[in-house]
């Protein structure tokens, strides 16, 4: 879990924008790049997918995982509009955070430790 949580902080909260309480992560300065940007970023996504894989996450929640990301790869396609989408879209942490309640559901509290940082 500590690399999953770390993983989608980098993707998405790593930077404070100065003077606000906004923070963005590599994903969308990565959707900066034309063409490959987005395609990084989702494949950089897919890993808290194959690690909720691993740790048995039912079907339905890695559909809808990947449904995260893929929304997050489509809406950050369109150039400029689609930056800020990813800056405030977030699947990575919304992913870690379903992985996280199907940990708690199954009785897993030891392996969540501390909540990821919203």
């Amino acid at each position: 879990m500590r690399r999953v949580r770390r993983l989608a902080k980098l993707l998405d909260n790593e930077l404070r924008i100065p003077f606000t309480k906004f923070r963005i992560g590599l994903d969308p300065i990565l959707g900066l790049v034309l063409g490959l940007g987005d395609l990084i970023g989702a494949a950089l996504s897919s890993y808290i997918i194959i690690e909720a894989k691993r740790l048995g996450v039912p079907r339905s929640v890695l559909v809808r995982m990947m449904l995260n990301v893929a929304a997050d790869a489509v809406g950050g396609s369109a150039p400029v509009v689609g930056d800020v989408f990813d800056a405030a879209w977030k699947c990575n942490m919304r992913n870690v955070r379903l992985l996280e309640e199907w940990l708690r559901e199954q009785g897993h509290e030891s392996v969540i430790g501390t909540a990821v940082e919203r």
